[in-house]
């Protein structure tokens, strides 16, 4: 075996290592259901179902159905980003600021 075959065989046995390393940070259903996480996104999917049902009603204008439920994306996607950085979970402090805005969205719905 040549010298370049060699050092081939072993950067791809690297790599492929590298890749089964990678795949192990990966999203677990345990991460996934953390209680966390879970509770922002039980909030939230509570929020979006009344913001239908407030349209449903004619209790809100279709505008500000719209912006509301922008707004609970951007929560939604803030808490997706936050539990990235965490392997799956987010923090105390970022759930407390979450639920802060999705507070915020709660009273604007209820005016």
């Amino acid at each position: 075996m040549t010298k370049f075959k060699t050092i081939l065989l072993a950067t791809m046995g690297v790599l492929m290592a590298g890749s089964a390393a990678t795949a192990s940070f990966a999203q677990t259903p345990f991460e996934a259901t953390h209680p966390r996480r879970a509770e922002v996104s039980r909030r939230v999917a509570v929020q979006e179902r009344s913001v239908v049902v407030a349209r449903h009603e004619d209790r809100i204008s279709p505008r500000r159905a719209a912006y509301l439920r922008h707004q609970d994306y951007l929560i939604r996607e803030r808490a997706r980003l936050d539990a990235m950085r965490h392997h799956g979970h987010i923090t105390r402090r970022e759930q407390v600021a979450l639920n802060h805005r999705e507070n915020h969205v709660n009273r604007q719905l209820a005016r």
